[in-house]
């Protein structure tokens, strides 16, 4: 009886369990893959370094070298599974880009080289004109924002005074004097950078109206390579240098599940978050300067930081308690109650069992016994003797044993009664 009462209530609530688990998220997936730059680029290398630190988290991140932003975009906006996140430059989204996709983060500055050959002073792009320039690898940051600036400055260069080649083609068709300027997006500890930087016969360009621009791309900031910082003893740079930035972000379709997105955000804080040449410690990652809307999950991480449970327990056992939170459900609408109504229920069965014949007992016990026929008193003795023998059959808890023993006292009541009736004949 007891199994068959609380069996009932354990069906109910794995009944309710079962339907509360069709609205659990599913798990997060234990392999991801990031778009990311190419070989030697700073986007590869933080890659690598996240790959690392996602690793710990039993998280696989493969890596997927391309020719960088804009090439990243595409491979998101095709919403196939082969990109789930891409490094990509601020500045390098069209108007026309995929509403499907969300930022999750500001990574850190990427600032805007623009080295020049002689000894002329260079600091307006509008005195790029009739010079030759190497603009950057068609899709990648770097040829995406040279186009922007210089469509901004209403250049009209001749396209066969435009080299498009990559990062370290560029350095050396300038170097050889192949084009008069060249536009690099890269990190200051770029190999590249500093080689350029420590050259007599090349120069780099300090943008004088550098507020403009910010104030015309929202994506671009304005940052100073302070005077002597790339070599004290060598005063490189000469002078305070005025430098514009994007910001590298990091990008990923809007179903990216919302479990990896505070454990990415982690990581990016641990490799960004000691801050740069250009940026205070704690600066980045942040919600600013992003192309597309923030992701829903990485909000909540600005304004509250990592959840809970991933701040003490492993990322997968915190996901999973997470995850089955929404069982609570069944345990407080179905357990609580059930368990309030279980025991009465219990009891209510066990008494049934005892109860059903005390409607015989009450037929059988006459006011006036001696008033009845010898037959009656006969036939109602028999019935009291098959009853009695039925109740020494029935097996009930201990702990209700109280209930089958007053029955029975009861049963030689009316029995003593009939009796007695019987002596009066």
């Amino acid at each position: 009886m007891q199994i068959k009462t609380f069996g009932t209530a354990i069906i109910l609530t794995l009944a309710g369990f079962f339907v509360a688990w069709q609205f659990v998220n599913p798990a997060p997936p234990d392999t991801i893959t990031i778009a990311t730059g190419q070989q030697g680029g700073a986007y590869l290398l933080f890659a690598e370094r996240y790959q690392a630190l996602l690793a710990r988290e039993g998280i696989t991140l493969n890596i997927l070298e391309t020719a960088g932003s804009v090439e990243n975009l595409q491979l998101l906006e095709q919403a196939a599974d082969s990109v789930d996140l891409a490094f990509v430059q601020g500045g390098t989204a069209s108007k026309t880009a995929s509403p499907d996709l969300t930022s999750l983060a500001s990574l850190y500055y990427e600032p805007l080289w623009v080295f020049y050959r002689g000894t002329g002073k260079l600091t307006r792009l509008t005195q790029l004109q009739h010079k030759r320039i190497a603009a950057g690898e068609p899709g990648s940051g770097t040829y995406a924002v040279t186009k922007t600036l210089l469509k901004d400055n209403q250049l009209q260069i001749n396209p066969a005074d435009i080299l498009s080649v990559g990062d370290r083609e560029a350095a050396d068709a300038l170097i050889a004097g192949k084009v008069d300027v060249a536009f690099f997006v890269a990190s200051v500890q770029s190999p590249l950078v500093q080689e350029l930087l420590r050259r007599q016969d090349i120069q780099l360009m300090s943008f004088e109206r550098a507020d403009a621009y910010t104030r015309l791309h929202h994506f671009l900031s304005r940052i100073t390579l302070p005077e002597g910082i790339i070599d004290l003893q060598e005063n490189i740079p000469s002078r305070d240098t005025v430098l514009l930035a994007a910001t590298a972000n990091l990008v990923a379709q809007d179903d990216f599940h919302p479990a990896l997105v505070s454990l990415i955000l982690q990581a990016a804080k641990e490799v960004h978050g000691d801050g740069s040449l250009f940026a205070q410690p704690g600066h980045f990652p942040n919600d600013q300067h992003l192309e597309f809307p923030l992701d829903d999950g990485a909000l909540r991480y600005f304004k509250h930081g990592p959840p809970f449970l991933q701040r003490y327990l492993p990322f997968w056992t915190a996901n999973l308690i997470n995850r089955l939170t929404v069982m609570l459900i069944p345990l407080l609408t179905l357990l609580i109650p059930l368990f309030k109504v279980m025991p009465p229920t219990y009891r209510w069965q066990v008494r049934k069992k005892v109860y059903r014949w005390y409607r015989e007992l009450k037929t059988l016990d006459f006011q006036h016994p001696e008033q009845l026929p010898a037959e009656t008193l006969r036939t109602s003795i028999e019935k009291l003797d098959t009853i009695e023998e039925e109740v020494r059959k029935v097996s009930i808890p201990l702990s209700y044993s109280d209930e089958l023993y007053n029955l029975r006292l009861h049963i030689d009541l009316v029995r003593s009664k009939l009796q007695k009736g019987q002596t009066t004949k």
